[in-house]
């Protein structure tokens, strides 16, 4: 009995397993993506511009909705409900500012001339709206996902204490946390 009990513990639950081989193939799609950035960049008609300030404001959001998500998590094992709830909003509130943000990046990119995709754009550009366009979408991915164990945790009718979606959720929320950090020092100096 005590061998079967320590076998099932040392085994991953099967969706964090896919999220794993996912997060997997996100890191190889953007190191792919910022691969043909590094080469792209090299040749001719490259634009330079800075990134919009908001960004620097996005990142700090990002950061503190990591930290609040953490929280989160560490309230729920310890089943102090009140508080999972209030981190929770948090979170979920802080990804969708961070979501409005960078879309307040790229209309001021806009506004100052630089042309994201479309007639008159450049390649830089169109790089950098691929890059963080779809950075943005597994954002919004995240910001559903919240909002899903937002209602939950607000539910009268569940009271299951399953810590395997918060954890599922928390460690994406994380990854896309590290991703944007390593996108916004790969996109402000390279």
């Amino acid at each position: 009995m005590t061998t079967v009990l320590s076998d099932e513990r040392k085994r991953i639950h099967p969706h964090k397993f896919v999220m794993w081989i996912a997060m997997g193939s996100i890191v190889m799609m953007f190191a792919g993506l910022t691969s043909a950035y590094l080469v792209r960049k090299a040749e001719a008609n490259w634009l330079v511009f800075s990134l919009p300030p908001v960004f620097w404001f996005s990142t700090a959001v990002i950061l503190i909705s990591s930290l609040t998500m953490h929280l989160a998590l560490k309230s729920f094992k310890a089943r102090i409900m009140r508080r999972y709830r209030l981190f929770i909003t948090l979170t979920a509130m802080l990804g969708a500012l961070f979501a409005i943000l960078q879309y307040t990046g790229f209309d001021y990119l806009y506004s100052h001339g630089v042309q994201v995709f479309g007639v008159g754009s450049n390649p830089s550009a169109s790089f950098l709206g691929i890059i963080i366009g779809l950075h943005a979408l597994h954002v919004i991915g995240g910001v559903i996902a919240l909002f899903i164990i937002f209602l939950r945790a607000y539910s009268l009718r569940v009271k299951r204490y399953n810590v395997t979606s918060v954890e599922i959720i928390s460690t994406y929320w994380h990854f896309v946390d590290i991703l944007w950090i390593y996108l916004f020092i790969f996109l402000k100096w390279l």
